[in-house]
């Protein structure tokens, strides 16, 4: 009896609110209303809609339903579909496959997808530990990267759960980078990128002048449905013959939507920058003319953002780090501030860098240029002997560096006892004392953060050498030496001692962090290295970084270092941008920031202005509030941005790799196996080339995938191929669309015709 009398009161509740929403909101409007009443109107039913969705008593109603229960006549309730449908845009609101409507999570959530180009896919849903798979008839038309809106259909304990795309949010190729193929009557192009399944139709009349084997940017104006109907597309640009030289890079980077070119705007904006600095903008600075100071960069760097001074007194170092004042020259809200935000990072490709900056500014200007007058903003450090900072000043401040030092030549003074080395310090002997001093302080800042835990990862980078004609002579690890390292010391210490002045001044500041490792990760990583009889010690399932800088001291010059170290590494998360201090898990440091180059990174230039605005008392609190409500977004567009820097950086010096090696088919060569997965192995050689030998390759046994220890282990003769083995191996062919190289075991070789 009571449950009836609630269902029946819940029942009268519901039409009671039902009533009041009929009388609000889908009324007659009047044929002279305003466009912008019409969209408020719009937008407060979105908002009675969605709160009635959300109400608790509500049960999922088809549309139909709903337009009885609102008494919607048959011919308005389109526009209650134009509701639902902002509503499910917005991903505020999800239907099922059968039509009904209910909360966003209901039915439906959003996510990422990411195509495998073996025809199947996954969405990435945060918050959610596991990728959903999606199958290749359940992705409803949907490319890689774009936002989706699914439905997850099975869910199995310890298996990753199965969903289906229901809806598109968001595209992200709206233009994609292929090779143009021509027909009689149509032509259609393939996609460079693997992970995009589908080529894309070009109608004829729409191929812009395209001829077969040209690569072309095209524009899809329909992504299709995925089974029935193909995307299709027009031709915007033409990039070149596939075999010109620079096409492929230049390829790469139209796939990754990088601005080569500066607007009019910005050029114009750059080119009224003074070229020198007049007494007028050094009034008031700190004058550190007098100081000894130099930069140290590579031989070819030409933006030099930094420079450093040493002296010595009664036991006390006082280092001093001067960045080039960019902030002074790039103010909020100009057209270079504003291409630099939608820049967020100069990218560094293997024959080329697109800058954050015009030449002017980044070379000229904003690079402190030995014997010239700079604007700089200066953090000075007292460090006792420990690698304490005592104390510090970060100021405004006009320098003059003495010399352009390179890493090379500072190496050679600090480390080396031949001729050269002489040579080079007889040339900056007024020098040598100072860098005497830096190698002396750096090696106490690295010992110090070695102690608290710092976690360094000594991968060698890619060192590679182009031809005139952008074709790769040779391939190399790019070792870290004395001087870079000094550089890399006194760049973190100025980093944390800034992030930690700001943090306590609870000002609005955007800081570099590194969360901890996933725990799940963390528990497979201890499992697999009990196998060799080491151990990671972990509490709840966190890790202090003490414990893997521990690991990776007891590792190192073991046969096993390699396999351990990548696996640890690959066990780490992504660093990023937030205002919000969480800390740098990989450096142990409670406050970490990004302060040392603001030529070619915008959180630097960003965080610029906030010191500058702090140390002249400007920083009201409006514009304390404007920075909350800017920064979120900058951290956010800075991290992705960054990745898309980084990747397409990865692609190039891939590209090149597979050019290189498609010079060596049939040769031999000693490596590493660097990845097992069940599809083969990857191995790396010692000038960094990765390629990978698949598992139909490995002849001589069918092998099975063990996932836990990351072996393949033969099922007839028990062969083993762990992560961190020695493999002879022997080039069997280059891919220069997919960047790949694929490798065979040395003694099952066979040449063919290539």
């Amino acid at each position: 009896m009571e449950t009836k009398r609630r269902k029946t009161d819940r029942i009268r509740r519901i039409e009671r609110k039902g009533e009041r929403l009929r009388q609000k909101q889908f009324e007659e409007n009047s044929e002279e209303m305003r466009e912008e009443s019409q969209n408020e109107i719009f937008q407060e039913r979105k908002a009675q809609i969605e709160a009635f969705i959300k109400d608790p008593m509500y049960k999922p109603m088809k549309l139909k339903e709903m337009a009885v229960f609102f008494d919607i006549p048959k011919n308005r309730r389109n526009e209650l579909k134009e509701v639902l449908d902002a509503l499910l845009e917005e991903g505020k609101i999800s239907v099922s496959e059968k039509g009904k409507y209910g909360k966003a999570d209901t039915f439906a959530i959003s996510g990422i997808f990411s195509a495998n180009p073996k025809g199947f896919g996954f969405v990435t849903v945060e918050g959610m530990e596991q990728d959903v798979f999606i199958s290749a008839e359940k992705m409803n038309g949907a490319f890689h990267g774009d936002k989706v809106l699914l439905v997850i259909e099975e869910e199995i304990a310890g298996k990753r759960p199965e969903g289906r795309i229901v809806r598109i949010l968001e595209r992200a190729n709206e233009t994609i980078v292929g090779f143009y193929q021509q027909n009689k009557n149509f032509g259609f192009v393939i996609p460079d990128n693997p992970k995009i399944q589908s080529d894309i139709f070009i109608p004829k009349g729409k191929e812009k002048g395209a001829m077969h084997g040209h690569k072309v940017v095209v524009r899809v104006t329909d992504f299709g449905d995925g089974l029935r109907r193909s995307p299709e597309g027009e031709v915007v640009e033409i990039l070149g013959h596939v075999n010109n030289p620079g096409v492929d890079i230049l390829s790469i980077v139209r796939a990754f939507g990088l601005p080569e070119e500066f607007p009019e705007e910005v050029m114009r904006e750059a080119e009224r920058t003074e070229s020198g600095v007049s007494s007028k903008e050094t009034a008031g600075r700190k004058d550190l003319r007098d100081v000894q100071m130099v930069t140290i960069d590579g031989e070819d760097a030409k933006d030099l953002d930094d420079a450093v001074s040493l002296t010595k007194k009664d036991g006390v170092y006082y280092l001093g780090v001067h960045i080039a004042d960019v902030s002074h020259y790039v103010t909020e809200g100009s057209a270079l501030d504003r291409e630099a935000l939608k820049r967020g990072t100069s990218v560094y490709l293997v024959d080329r860098v697109i800058p954050m900056l015009p030449h002017k500014l980044s070379n000229g200007i904003c690079s402190l240029n030995a014997g010239e007058d700079r604007l700089a903003l200066s953090c000075l450090m007292e460090i006792d002997e420990k690698g304490n900072v005592l104390g510090h000043e970060i100021a405004e401040t006009v320098i003059r560096v003495d010399r352009r030092m390179t890493y090379t030549a500072v190496n050679a003074i600090l480390t080396r006892t031949d001729e050269e080395a002489e040579k080079q310090r007889k040339e900056y002997q007024e020098l040598v004392p100072m860098f005497l001093l830096m190698d002396e302080l750096a090696k106490i800042l690295r010992e110090k953060r070695h102690r608290r835990g710092a976690i360094d990862f000594d991968f060698p980078e890619t060192k590679m050498v182009l031809d005139e004609k952008g074709k790769p002579v040779s391939i190399q690890p790019y070792e870290r030496n004395a001087a870079t390292r000094l550089i890399e010391d006194f760049m973190l210490i100025a980093n944390e001692t800034v992030a930690e002045d700001f943090f306590w001044q609870e000002i609005p500041f955007l800081y570099r962090t590194h969360d901890i490792p996933d725990p799940e990760k963390m528990k497979r990583l201890g499992t697999f290295i009990n196998n060799f009889g080491y151990t990671i010690r972990m509490s709840n399932g966190d890790i202090h970084p003490k414990e893997i800088q521990k690991l990776l001291d007891k590792i190192e010059g073991s046969p096993e270092e390699a396999l351990i170290s990548r696996l640890t590494l690959r066990s780490m998360k992504q660093a990023k941008y937030t205002v919000e201090n969480a800390g740098h898990f990989g450096l142990s440091a409670k406050y970490y920031t990004h302060f040392t180059s603001p030529i070619r990174r915008y959180p630097d230039l960003q965080i610029h202005r906030i010191i500058k605005e702090n140390l002249r008392g400007k920083l009201s609190g409006k514009r304390i509030s404007h920075y909350d409500r800017i920064l979120p977004e900058v951290a956010a567009q800075a991290s992705a941005l960054e990745r898309r820097a980084d990747e397409a950086e990865r692609e190039t010096i891939k590209l090149k790799k597979a050019e290189y090696m498609s010079r060596f088919w049939g040769q031999e060569f000693d490596g590493i196996i660097s990845g097992v997965t069940k599809y083969g192995l990857y191995v790396e050689l010692p000038n960094t080339v990765e390629g990978m030998i698949r598992i139909q390759d490995l002849a001589d046994d069918y092998y099975i995938y063990n996932e836990e220890r990351y072996e393949l282990i033969g099922e007839r003769f028990g062969k083993v191929y762990r992560l961190g083995q020695p493999l002879r191996v022997c080039v069997a062919g280059t891919d220069k669309v997919l960047h790949t190289v694929d490798f065979l075991p040395a003694s099952g070789y066979q040449e063919t015709d290539k």
